[in-house]
């Protein structure tokens, strides 16, 4: 059975991560080809878990 992938919010995070660590990369700016666009932030909404309560 394949692993299940990452979304996108996984994946800005962890890339915030080694950038805050010195990985030299740097983030995209929207509208730049490969960044994620708009239908791919509303697509990650739809498949988002819900937040859970802290009380």
């Amino acid at each position: 059975m394949p692993a299940k992938k990452k979304g996108l919010y996984a994946n800005i995070h962890a890339k915030q991560e080694r950038i805050a660590h010195g990985s030299g990369e740097h983030m995209r700016k929207p509208g730049a080809p490969g960044a994620p666009g708009k239908e791919d932030f509303e697509k990650a909404a739809k498949t988002a878990k819900p937040k859970k309560d802290a009380h």
